[in-house]
């Protein structure tokens, strides 16, 4: 995560978004719907699959895609002491801001690193 800084999706990741998803809209919207789904504590997640896809997944409480022998690629950490303290129960608050942080240059090299 970049501190206050966002960023920008570069062209690797952005094709792998396009294929995967039509379009960085799109994958903004199954994001957050993924992560506001998540019922209690757990986690939104962008994998990589075994083939080298990209999946959108959330898990509960500290389970992670590893067991499935998924790739982490992105998190977000949808347990209260993530947003309580600045967004009280506003969770789809903490999320659309949480796009402002997202290291996406790390992501991508998540991407390249297993290319």
């Amino acid at each position: 995560m970049h501190d206050q800084t966002g960023g920008h999706i570069g062209d690797t990741l952005l094709e792998q978004l396009e294929k995967a998803f039509g379009n960085v809209d799109e994958f903004f919207k199954i994001f957050e719907a993924t992560a506001l789904g998540r019922f209690g504590s757990g986690w939104g997640w962008l994998v990589q699959n075994k083939d080298g896809g990209l999946e959108i997944l959330s898990t509960a409480n500290q389970d992670n895609p590893l067991v499935d022998d998924l790739k982490p690629l992105l998190a977000i950490d949808v347990w209260e002491h993530a947003y309580y303290l600045k967004y009280k129960n506003k969770r789809a608050d903490y999320v659309k801001a949480w796009w402002d942080i997202v290291n996406w240059d790390f992501v991508e090299g998540r991407i390249s690193a297993s290319s």
